[in-house]
């Protein structure tokens, strides 16, 4: 059990929150939700002691054994199983078995649990630090956006896995979907206000809006009564047979106080840019395409396939199988060994990768880069850009190197709405984005009058959008034309 009371912090004069009083009680698991920006990740530094608060108590019993996932990678040891186990001793010495079994429950087969875990790429390094985690058995696990570089196998296994933890759990992530199926309870921040709730985020946001709009349009009544209690005080005020009645009015309004109505919040809202697409042939044809980067190991080989002008389309798969390759081989960032990738004259894509977060310019300002995408664009277009993507003309100034990975995301949505499109190819754009983002995302995706091709390891989105899946399943690259219920109740995963 954790208990804060009257927990307060600022940065630099300005309050991230105040007099918190919150209690994670035994047992409970606890999806904690709120804005980018809102005090999520402070606060669980706070309970880590990486910050200090400015007042208030954080309690903790002793021995209490709290595990966080690190983004941090720092490995001492040889193989990925012994880096793993590495943190077993004394009466657990014994039981490498169940590293074992979680490494493979993420993805790894036993002969990558033999390599060295330097080898890996960042997203492995990370499900290796998870194992680490898990295999530790804290009482409390603290896990903030751990579906970030996880695939479908793997998020399945992990939402078991807390299904079956009987520990205490706080979980910040944007997977909506993996957090509800999760969570006993929701903790959430709202205009610096933390309030916790039983049951997952259902209803949880609407709620708060529901009871914001009663809010407000009480503030509306009782300032229209207001103004005409201060007509009749002027009006009357004067009049010595109503002067006493006048001070009696003046008592109640200063007893009363003035309410303020509640400052709008703004959400990212934005539609995409439709380049309407006039020819009855398809945007792109792909022909017996292949592609290797050891020729041992095709990781494309065959793929034959096309995409007609309302397909919405998700690339679905375990990591490093290539689904990201395909996308930068329809973009031209790759070239294939043989095979054709025949996009149509009049297909304009907007592209959505992770490469392209780290091509952003660190010097640049959020404005400068949104508007170095198209320069003959005219200042207010961008501006009007900016305030879609959550930039205010103050934050539009900031600069890329000091952005958060939601930020940075942002700026790069930002980019491919300025320039119109009929083909969105989008590589897990949901990474670093807040709930209510992830929202937003959906709907314009949704509402997107051309052809989507997107990578993305979310089954709530995977349901929503897609007609048609590329699936990277059993050593092969297959084509099914249906959504993703239909391929689960008809085909299902073979790697699993």
């Amino acid at each position: 059990m954790i208990k804060t009371q009257g927990l307060e912090i600022s940065f630099t004069g300005q309050h991230i929150f105040k007099n918190v009083d919150v209690v994670i009680n035994k047992k409970e698991k606890v999806g904690f939700i709120g804005r980018n920006g809102s005090g999520k990740s402070t606060f669980l530094k706070l309970i880590l002691g990486q910050l200090e608060q400015d007042s208030g108590e954080i309690i903790i019993p002793k021995g209490y054994k709290i595990g966080h996932l690190e983004q941090h990678i720092k490995f001492t040891h040889d193989t990925v199983l012994d880096e793993v186990t590495s943190i077993l001793s004394g009466d657990r010495e014994y039981e490498g078995w169940k590293g074992e079994s979680i490494l493979t429950g993420l993805g790894f087969s036993y002969e990558e649990m033999m390599k060295d875990p330097k080898d890996f790429s960042g997203g492995y390094q990370v499900k290796i630090n998870l194992a680490k985690l898990l295999l530790d058995e804290p009482n409390m696990l603290l896990l903030d956006e751990p579906t970030n570089y996880l695939d479908i196998h793997s998020i399945r296994w992990l939402k078991k896995f807390l299904n079956d933890w009987r520990q205490e759990l706080i979980l910040i992530t944007h997977d909506r979907n993996f957090m509800n199926s999760v969570i006993s309870h929701t903790l959430n921040i709202h205009r610096g206000i933390f309030k916790k709730t039983a049951g997952n985020t259902e209803n949880v946001m609407e709620k708060i809006l529901e009871e914001e709009e009663i809010y407000n349009k009480t503030v509306l009544n009782e300032s229209k009564k207001r103004e005409k209690t201060e007509e009749w005080i002027k009006r009357f005020g004067s009049k010595a047979s109503m002067a006493s009645r006048a001070q009696s009015k003046v008592k109640m309004l200063e007893k009363s106080g003035k309410k303020e109505k509640l400052a709008a919040i703004v959400n990212l809202d934005f539609k995409f840019n439709y380049l309407p697409y006039s020819s009855k042939e398809n945007l792109l044809n792909i022909k017996k395409l292949n592609f290797y980067y050891n020729k041992e190991n095709y990781l494309i080989k065959d793929v034959s396939f096309s995409i007609k002008k309302t397909d919405k389309i998700c690339v679905i798969g375990k990591n490093g199988k290539g689904k990201s390759t395909l996308l930068k081989l329809v973009t031209k960032d790759l070239l294939p060994k043989s095979g054709d990738v025949n996009l149509h004259q009049k297909t304009q894509y907007g592209y959505f990768g992770q490469m392209n977060i780290d091509r952003l310019d660190p010097n640049n300002s959020v404005y400068q880069e949104i508007q170095s995408y198209v320069p003959e664009m005219e200042e207010t277009k961008v501006r009007q850009v900016c305030g879609n993507m959550m930039f205010s003309s103050r934050l539009s100034s900031k600069h890329i190197k000091v952005l958060s990975g939601g930020e940075k995301s942002r700026v790069m949505l930002g980019k491919i709405l300025l320039k119109p499109a009929n083909l969105l190819m989008l590589d897990e754009p949901t990474n670093h984005l807040d709930l209510d983002s992830c929202e937003s995302l959906l709907e314009a995706i949704k509402a997107f009058d051309g052809a989507v091709m997107m990578v993305t390891h979310d089954e709530y989105f995977l349901k929503e959008i897609a007609n048609k899946l590329i699936i990277f399943d059993d050593d092969k690259v297959s084509v099914f034309e249906g959504t993703y219920e239909d391929f689960l109740n008809k085909v299902g995963w073979k790697d699993e």
